[in-house]
């Protein structure tokens, strides 16, 4: 009878793994996934990977590695293996980043009108001045409700003791937030009766969502297709 892909042993040793808790104890949140995965052999596995690459390659979701003479397209990394938040994890997690995209504004705000928080030398000057995304023709203007950053893409981590902490902000457009509808869909098709049993979080207002922020700081005057045209650009 065929092996399934847990049955070698594994042990997560000391760092922090989101799946096990100690060797062969799943964590309680895991526990409908590991049940699953343990049903299916290699060659399942490997058959539902080859599934969600072809419908990463056939729907052109991929991005270019360039070497020294040429592009190479290849496909977008997707971890067929789901990680699972808890909803009160991912609660926390939510209000942290709200926090933290309100504390941004706020500083770029600072930066460009009063500057206390480089007056109190919170942060050296130099910093900021030496910057090449520091626009000096920006000192003084009043951008629409004062929000200066539209759309965040934060990295976040988790350490070897199970919290999260964040490598950076992307203030610019994160492109990558287009991979991340796909992703969901293909996940969708690979593991679909577990997303009944999890009751996992809908995410495909994403793009309404997106219009409507642009939509709230649109001058009046312009038509609602030219903030279309603004949101489909953002997404690819």
């Amino acid at each position: 009878m065929p092996e399934s892909i847990l049955s070698n042993p594994y042990d997560p040793a000391s760092f922090y793994d989101e799946m096990f808790a100690s060797p062969g104890e799943p964590r309680g949140h895991y526990r409908v996934l590991r049940d699953q995965l343990q049903t299916m052999t290699a060659e399942t596995f490997a058959e539902r990977r080859r599934v969600a690459d072809a419908a990463f390659l056939y729907q052109g979701i991929t991005f270019t590695v360039y070497g020294e003479d040429q592009g190479i397209e290849r496909i977008f990394p997707f971890d067929l293996v789901p990680r699972i938040i808890p909803r009160a994890e991912w609660d926390h997690l939510e209000q942290g980043l709200t926090q933290r995209v309100m504390a941004l504004n706020l500083f770029l705000h600072d930066i460009y009108h009063d500057q206390h928080i480089l007056r109190e030398k919170i942060i050296p000057s130099e910093l900021v001045f030496s910057s090449r995304h520091f626009r000096r023709e920006m000192m003084g203007i009043n951008v629409p409700k004062d929000r200066y950053v539209h759309i965040v893409g934060t990295d976040i981590v988790r350490s070897d003791d199970g919290d999260y902490y964040v490598l950076e902000d992307n203030l610019r457009s994160p492109s990558g937030v287009s991979y991340m509808l796909e992703n969901r869909q293909v996940m969708k098709r690979t593991f679909a009766d577990l997303f009944w049993r999890y009751d996992v979080l809908p995410i495909e207002h994403y793009p309404q969502e997106l219009l409507n922020t642009l939509r709230s700081v649109a001058p009046h005057q312009y038509s609602d297709a030219t903030v279309v045209s603004v949101f489909s650009n953002s997404c690819g």
